[in-house]
């Protein structure tokens, strides 16, 4: 029997798994590192860190000769290493937020519209190339020194292998990639005057691009909502992945790189040699974990969703706006705030828990209908991470969304992907398609009884609206 190895460089630690074909978890290893943070809105990681867990994961699951690896991990982030390939400063994160200027130096000089066409995506500051004009703008040094620039997950691909990699789902967030074409904009290299030898070849993500050092095929890998969604089968029309993690995101299979023109939702390349596209809202499991330790007096999930049971569907009139970390889909705004509203002297806690697992599902379902708006079909919904465990929030989002939703019986995230990739590599399977029906297995479906909650979405559509300027103010 096969044996594949998954490994994910998170963001607060790195985790790895070993499967074998049928998709069962052998064994597992994660190890944490730091996060820092040297300014406000600033965030960064030593890539030495990186690789010191990688080794301490391989080391704990001990398997020297896996058929293949699969590589994911946290997309945008930027990696600068000089002419002896040592990395030049620490790598600034997906969530670092000092670019301002530059991506608004992006949209001058490229224009958003041609930008759109080429990248599908806005520019944002959490993306690749705001990160490289601002090392140019305010490290002169050290953008001279950079010879290398790479992703996370392919930093340790070269620690693997000794070669420079990635592949075309974690190449569609850095901003300087032609998802349509699925390769490096040499035009936008041009415009920003970038050397083109700066960024590693490029292939698909079931393509085994590098050999560990003990011979061991390496593929592509994903960015890790790719893998994730590999991970889920979410790999063909029809289905979507819904994560109810501390942010929340609806993400389905395309095939045509279709986007929505104002930006809210993201459109890259698919590891499974299509499209997908996305929707990110910012606070989803983090909005309930804030509940919970504000205002339910640390009740346990479990407790909170009894207590939203005993409510009706709509909270009599009681709305929950989930913005306490501003918004990104739909609305694109760093400034909106959370709230509750319509509250009076009758309603009860039961009422409130009610209202924020509505408030935070509304969330998911206006990205959800900018996806649909791009014409993608929904038939299933897979529903991962921690909020997948709550039966009475799967039957919220069934009901809402209109569709069946289901569990799976192995939700290990991007790392399990990454390991399906990887024997998609070898010629385990033909396809990503055929690789996921062979591993990606469902535990519990969920239909929708016919709720209504059209008239509470509606309220909480009007309440940002109403609230916008005051969060001006």
């Amino acid at each position: 029997m096969a044996k594949l190895l998954g490994i994910d460089i998170g963001t607060s630690g790195c985790k790895a798994l070993l499967i074998d074909e049928t998709g069962r978890l052998l064994k597992q290893s994660s190890a944490e590192y730091p996060l820092s943070v040297p300014h406000p809105m600033w965030s960064e990681q030593n890539p030495e860190d990186w690789w010191t867990g990688v080794e301490k994961c391989l080391a704990e699951i001990d398997e020297p000769h896996p058929e293949a690896i699969g590589l994911t991990g946290q997309m945008h982030g930027a990696v600068f290493l000089d002419e002896n390939r040592e990395v030049v400063r620490p790598a600034i994160l997906w969530n670092d937020q000092r670019t301002v200027e530059e991506c608004e130096e992006i949209d001058r000089t490229v224009g958003r519209e041609s930008l759109m066409a080429i990248t599908c995506n806005p520019p944002l500051t959490g993306f690749q190339l705001p990160k490289i004009l601002w090392l140019r703008n305010h490290e002169l040094s050290n953008y001279q020194r950079t010879r290398q620039i790479l992703l996370p997950k392919d930093y340790i691909r070269y620690r693997l292998t000794g070669e420079m990699r990635t592949e075309v789902s974690d190449a569609s967030g850095t901003g300087l990639f032609d998802v349509p074409a699925r390769r490096w904009s040499t035009e936008l290299m041009a415009a920003f005057e970038l050397d083109p030898r700066l960024f590693p070849v490029c292939t698909e993500s079931y393509i085994a691009s590098a050999s560990a050092k003990e011979g061991v095929p390496v593929a592509g890998g994903g960015g890790d909502q790719a893998a994730a969604a590999v991970g889920t089968g979410a790999v063909k029309p029809g289905v979507v992945s819904v994560s109810l993690g501390t942010s929340g995101v609806v993400f389905t299979s395309i095939g045509k790189p279709e986007y929505e023109p104002a930006g809210a939702t993201h459109t890259f390349c698919h590891a499974n040699g299509d499209w997908h596209a996305m929707g990110v809202m910012l606070s989803c499991g983090g909005a309930l974990r804030w509940y919970r330790d504000t205002i339910a007096n640390g009740a346990t999930y479990d407790e909170i969703a009894a207590e939203a049971e005993t409510a009706a569907a709509g909270s009599e009139g009681v709305t929950f706006l989930p913005y306490l970390t501003g918004e990104r889909c739909p609305h694109n705004d760093p400034l909106a705030r959370g709230a509750f509203a319509g509250l009076n002297l009758a309603h009860s806690r039961g009422h409130l828990s009610r209202a924020v697992f509505e408030g935070i599902s509304f969330g998911l379902l206006d990205c959800l209908n900018l996806i649909r708006g791009l014409g993608a079909s929904v038939d299933e919904i897979r529903v991962t991470s921690g909020g997948a465990k709550s039966r009475f929030w799967v039957q919220l989002l069934a009901d809402l969304f209109e569709a069946p939703c289901v569990t799976l019986e192995i939700d290990e995230g991007p790392a399990f992907g990454a390991a399906i990739l990887g024997g998609v590599s070898v010629g385990l399977w033909p396809d990503v398609h055929k690789a996921c029906e062979a591993t990606v297995k469902t535990r519990s479906k969920t239909v929708p009884k016919g709720e209504s909650l059209r008239a509470s979405y509606k309220r909480y559509r009007e309440l940002y609206a109403l609230t916008r300027d005051w969060n001006r103010l």
